[in-house]
């Protein structure tokens, strides 16, 4: 898609640092690195920059966080001279946007494209990793840096009779990056997560029929999407340097304020008006409409009611809409969707609910799905939108392995054990970026890689300051951060509901919150106390 400029000459096999991702994460990390005088290689899968945005391109994907957050803070020149068109981007204007940043540093001359790591085995002698790629070819690193992300392994399709299906199906997750026709279609969308959410409005403005096949329903906001706020944009643009420095001191990252009433300490009038006044504005401020709405059952509830009374007043059919209602969980226990008219569109003549709760999918055949109650839906496009096999299924992909053969996550069958996210014991030199036990995806990803980058190369710098080889998390430490990351998730509604952030142990069903929910800042605040501290926890050789 774009031209690719690879500046790794064919005879270089060893390098400082691998990078193996080339989205938000990745680019920032190469650049980093590389400017610090280390060599570095990146790696990736696609045929370009841009990660999630680059497989992501199913019709309606947007960012959910407001752009001017969900953008680079390192370069005040960079963050000056880039105009967002909209408050929510789209897919596209994110994939232009981190094609410039690639461009605007040159970074793209680091990557190697279309390139899929097959293999990472530490080499205790040498103290360097041998990374075996999908060329063939072998490169060896002193440290290894994962930027793959925790939402990119996308779950495959398992359903019988798929093979049989003589339409057309895709994934919203890796989109084809091609023309999928849409217009006078009957497509199908399985799945009613964010992705789903994203898809349907848009493709029922163009199908022939959409039918939508929701096993639960899900939570959504409208997004209100419109152009940007000046005003705040304005004053970011006015002093970076200093808003990145608040936004490493925030609790996610954002530009949002947290609530500071309780629900029961307030009126129904005055609890009423805040909700209103949350679903107006729009996005994800809405989970911040009581301070304790998650953790809280009586405030979750009363906020929860609410979107479900907004459901039923943009749904014309009483029955339908109590099928889109949530009852299964507290909202914003699962991912909030942010929409626009998702729940409107059912109103159209051309879109169809199927509740598999009640009529589970039991095969597809060469026209279409046939659900349990013998209905048979007949389908041009499939469009699945199943979500992702998340935080740990790109670590399993690359297959790392330690001196004693072992894989990353062999030592998580209780949930993922790690310190600050970034590093686990038994893995020298191997850095996670915005991995399990950092604030991961309950923050702003753009400003969290940035923090992660710059922590790991700061280590880098002071191991060869130092003249240490090699830097790994000692066992007490990891398991002080572990049980650090499970205090701070006791007392979330969030916990004790199915969702992709929990790890469920099948043996006594005990529940074990994966990223660090204690706020942006005092993680960010560990981390560099920890460094201060001559990287305290980490023993180093």
């Amino acid at each position: 898609m774009f031209e690719e400029v690879v500046d790794v000459p064919e005879t270089a096999r060893e390098f400082d640092v691998v990078v193996v991702g080339a989205g938000i994460g990745g680019l920032y990390g190469v650049h980093r690195f590389a400017s610090q005088g280390l060599s570095v290689l990146g790696l990736e899968g696609a045929s370009g920059v841009g990660g999630v945005w680059f497989h992501n391109r199913y019709p309606g994907a947007r960012v959910d966080i407001e752009s001017f957050d969900y953008c680079y803070y390192f370069s005040s020149e960079l963050y000056n001279e880039w105009e967002w068109s909209e408050r929510y981007a789209t897919q596209s204007e994110l994939l232009r946007y981190l094609n410039h940043v690639a461009d605007r540093f040159d970074i793209r001359r680091h990557f190697l494209f279309e390139t899929w790591v097959t293999g990472a085995q530490w080499d205790k002698e040498a103290s360097r990793y041998r990374v075996t790629v999908s060329s063939g070819d072998t490169f060896t690193c002193r440290f290894l840096v994962m930027a793959t992300g925790n939402l990119s392994a996308a779950r495959d399709p398992q359903f019988p009779g798929l093979e049989k299906f003589q339409g057309e199906w895709v994934q919203a997750s890796h989109w084809p990056d091609r023309e999928v026709e849409l217009a006078g279609r009957r497509i199908g969308v399985i799945g009613t997560g964010s992705s789903g959410v994203q898809t349907v409005p848009v493709v029922a403005k163009v199908a022939e029929h959409v039918t939508v096949f929701q096993r639960s329903p899900n939570f959504s906001v409208p997004a209100h999407n419109g152009p940007m706020s000046k005003d705040t944009w304005d004053r970011i643009r006015q002093d970076v340097p200093g808003e990145r420095a608040a936004l490493m001191a925030s609790a996610g990252a954002r530009h949002v304020s947290p609530g500071t009433s309780n629900a029961a300490d307030l009126t129904p009038e005055q609890r009423e008006e805040l909700l209103e006044k949350s679903w107006s504005y729009g996005g994800h401020v809405f989970q911040r409409t009581f301070a304790d709405q998650g953790t809280d059952d009586f405030s979750n509830s009363v906020a929860a009611e609410f979107v479900r009374n907004k459901i039923r007043s943009i749904v014309d059919d009483p029955e339908l809409a109590e099928k889109l209602c949530p009852k299964d969980h507290p909202v914003g226990s699962r991912r909030l969707c942010v929409d626009t008219d998702y729940y409107a569109t059912y109103n159209r003549d051309n879109v169809t609910l199927v509740d598999v709760s009640e009529h589970a999918i039991e095969r597809f055949d060469e026209t279409g799905i046939i659900t349990a109650d013998g209905t048979h839906h007949e389908l041009d496009l499939v469009i699945f939108a199943l979500g992702f096999n998340a935080f740990t299924g790109a670590i399993d992909n690359a297959n790392i392995r330690n001196a004693e053969g072992a894989s990353p996550t062999d030592h998580w069958d209780r949930g993922p054990r790690t310190l600050l996210g970034m590093t686990t014991t038994g893995f020298p030199n191997l850095f996670i970026s915005t991995g399990p036990g950092s604030p991961a995806v309950l923050a702003n990803l753009t400003v969290h890689n940035e923090q992660c980058m710059d922590w790991i190369g700061d280590c880098i710098a002071y191991l060869d300051k130092s003249g240490y080889a090699t830097i790994e998390a000692s066992e007490e430490a990891q398991d002080e951060w572990t049980a650090r990351v499970a205090e701070a998730a006791g007392s979330l509604l969030r916990l004790r509901t199915k969702n992709y952030m929990v790890h469920v142990n099948a043996d006594d069903q005990s529940r074990v919150f994966i990223p660090y929910v204690g706020g942006f800042g005092n993680y960010v605040a560990r981390c560099n106390e920890i460094a201060e501290n001559g990287y305290e926890g980490f023993v180093l050789k």
